[in-house]
C-alpha cells in the first residue's frame, strides 16, 4: 500500500477508537496499532471497516505508514506504559518527528519526556484531552503543550477535531511549554471531581433532607440547566435522575453508593498542597470518593453514630431556590481554586498561561464545560493579572447574591445531618479569603512556644521575625525562619 497515514495512533481502547474515527471524519488517513494485535483486526474489520484507517501490527510497520514528520499519538495508560511506548518508538523516528501524548500523565513525566525527544533531536506534545467516549468521537475540549515547534505540524489536525463554542472558536490552541497541557489538564480533572461532589451533594440534600423524588429533581436539574448553572454536568445529572430500565426502575437507586477514582484528582491535591494553594473544596471532593469507598464500615457506623432526625418543616421550593445559589456560588470557588493551584505552578514552571484561553478551551467538548465559562474567559481578558476569580466584579456581585441563601443551605444541612463538605468548605474559604484578619497569630505564637519558630509583628515591617521567651526558660535561641 503506498498510501501514507497523516497520523499514527497507538492504543485501541475507547479513547483511541473514537479519536480515530472522529480523526478519519475529518478527511484524515490514520494509521492505528495496539500492543494486543487481535484489537486491530476487531476494529478494522468492525468499526473501521470502509475508512481511511491502516491497521499496523508492529511499531515499525505503524511509522512505516506515516508522511513526514511523523507525528505518533499515543492513547495508553499514564506512567511507566508511555516510558516503554516511547522507548519502543524512538529508534525508528527521525529529527523533527512528534510523538503525542494524549493520555492523563503527570505533567512532571511530561517535562522529562519533552526535555529527552528533544535532546534527539524529536519533539513531543502532551496533550490533556476531555469529552469522555462521546467527546472523542464528535470533538473533545484538546489542552496542547510541550515542544512548541510541533504546534503548527498538528494544529491542523486537533483544531479540525476538536469541539467549538458557539461562537466557532476551537476549543485547542496551544497552552504551553514542557508539560502544561497536562498540567492544565490535571486541573480540568481536579474541578471535574469538585463539580461533581456539589452536584451530589445538592442530590443528597434534596432527596434525604426535603423527601423529593427522582423525578421531581429531574425536573429541579432540567430547570437549573436554562440558567447560570448550565452545564453538561447537570444535564447528565438530570439525565441519570430520569433514566428507567426495562421494569420502569430507577437504574440511580440500583447503584452502590461508592465512587472509583483514577487519581488525577488526588494528583491536583498534591501538587495544591506543594504549591502551598488552598484547594479545599477539591480536597474534600477527593476524601468524599475515599469516604464513600468505606461502604462496610458505613454501614456498621450507621448502628452506633447516632444524629439528629431528619425532619424538614420549612419550606422546600424556597430551600430548592437557595440550593441552585449555594450550588452556584460553590462552582465559582471551585474554579477560583483551581485557577489558584495555576497561577502558582505557572510562576514555579516558567510557563505564561492564558487563562482566559484556557476557559475557552474548557467551553465545549470537555466534562466540565458550562455557560459560566463564558464568564471566566471575559474576566481574565479583562485582567489577565487577576489574582483570584473572586476579585473580578462579575463573580463578587454573584457571590454578594448568593451568600444568604449559601448560608442557609449550609446550616440547614447541619441540622439535619446531612454532609455537605465541599459546599461548606466553599463557604469556609469564602469567609477566610475575606477575612482581614485570621486566628493565624495565635498559630504562630504556640509555633514559637514550643518550637521557637519565631513570628512576625504587626507594628514592624514585613520580613522581621522575632521570638519570645515564653516560659521564662526557653532563651534567647531561635530557629531558622522559613516556609516551605
Amino acid at each position: 500500500m503506498n498510501k501514507q497515514a497523516d497520523i499514527g495512533l497507538v492504543g485501541l481502547a475507547v479513547m483511541g477508537e473514537n479519536l480515530i474515527l472522529n480523526i478519519e471524519s475529518k478527511g484524515f488517513t490514520v494509521a492505528c496499532f495496539n500492543r494486543t494485535t487481535s484489537k486491530v483486526d476487531d476494529f478494522l474489520n468492525g468499526r473501521a471497516t470502509g475508512k481511511n484507517i491502516m491497521g499496523s501490527y508492529t511499531v515499525a510497520e505503524l511509522v512505516g505508514h506515516l508522511k513526514r514528520p511523523r507525528k505518533v499519538m499515543c492513547m495508553i495508560k499514564a506512567g511507566a506504559a508511555v516510558d516503554a511506548f516511547v522507548d519502543a518508538v524512538v529508534p525508528y523516528l527521525e529529527p523533527g518527528d512528534i510523538i503525542i501524548d494524549g493520555g492523563n500523565s503527570n505533567y512532571f513525566d511530561t517535562n522529562r519526556r519533552v526535555e529527552a525527544a528533544e535532546r534527539e533531536g524529536l519533539l513531543y506534545i502532551g496533550t490533556g484531552i476531555s469529552g469522555g467516549e462521546e467527546g472523542a468521537l464528535l470533538g473533545p475540549s484538546i489542552m496542547p503543550g510541550g515542544s512548541v515547534a510541533a504546534w503548527e505540524s498538528i494544529r491542523p489536525i486537533f483544531q479540525k477535531i476538536c469541539a467549538y463554542t458557539e461562537n466557532g472558536e476551537p476549543c485547542c490552541d496551544w497552552v504551553g511549554e514542557r508539560g502544561a497541557g497536562h498540567f492544565v489538564k490535571m486541573v480540568h480533572n481536579g474541578i471535574e471531581y469538585g463539580d461533581m461532589q456539589l452536584i451530589g451533594e445538592t442530590y443528597q440534600l434534596m432527596e434525604v433532607g426535603l423527601g423529593l423524588t427522582n423525578d421531581e429533581m429531574a425536573a429541579v436539574f432540567a430547570a437549573w440547566n436554562q440558567g447560570p448553572l448550565d452545564s453538561y454536568l447537570i444535564e447528565i445529572a438530570r439525565d441519570t435522575l430520569a433514566f428507567r430500565d426495562e421494569n420502569n426502575d430507577a437504574v440511580l437507586d440500583q447503584i452502590l453508593d461508592t465512587a472509583g477514582q483514577k487519581g488525577t484528582g488526588k494528583l491536583t491535591v498534591g501538587y495544591a498542597i506543594g504549591a502551598c494553594q488552598p484547594l479545599t473544596l477539591i480536597g474534600e471532593a477527593v476524601f468524599a470518593r475515599c469516604l464513600s469507598a468505606l461502604k462496610d464500615e458505613r454501614v456498621a457506623a450507621a448502628q452506633v453514630l447516632k444524629g439528629p432526625q431528619i425532619s424538614f418543616t420549612g419550606d422546600r421550593d424556597e430551600l430548592v431556590a437557595a440550593l441552585e445559589q449555594a450550588l452556584y456560588a460553590s462552582k465559582i470557588v471551585s474554579y477560583a481554586q483551581g485557577y489558584q493551584v495555576m497561577r502558582a505552578v505557572t510562576a514555579e514552571q516558567g510557563w505564561n498561561l492564558n487563562y482566559g484561553g484556557i476557559a475557552q478551551m474548557w467551553r465545549g467538548g470537555c466534562i466540565i464545560r458550562s455557560a459560566f465559562l463564558d464568564n471566566i474567559k471575559a474576566a481574565f481578558d479583562t485582567d489577565p493579572g487577576l489574582p483570584n476569580l473572586l476579585l473580578d466584579p462579575f463573580f463578587s456581585q454573584a457571590l454578594a447574591n448568593a451568600q444568604d441563601s449559601w448560608r442557609r443551605v449550609v446550616a440547614t444541612a447541619v441540622q439535619l445531618g446531612i454532609p455537605l463538605p465541599a459546599i461548606s468548605s466553599a463557604l469556609a474559604y469564602y469567609d477566610g479569603y475575606r477575612s482581614q484578619r485570621l486566628p493565624a497569630n495565635l498559630l504562630q505564637a504556640q509555633r514559637d512556644y514550643f518550637g521557637a519558630h519565631t513570628y512576625e509583628r504587626i507594628d514592624q515591617p514585613r520580613g522581621m521575625f522575632f521570638h519570645t521567651n515564653w516560659t521564662g526558660r526557653g532563651g534567647t535561641t531561635a530557629s531558622t525562619t522559613y516556609n516551605i
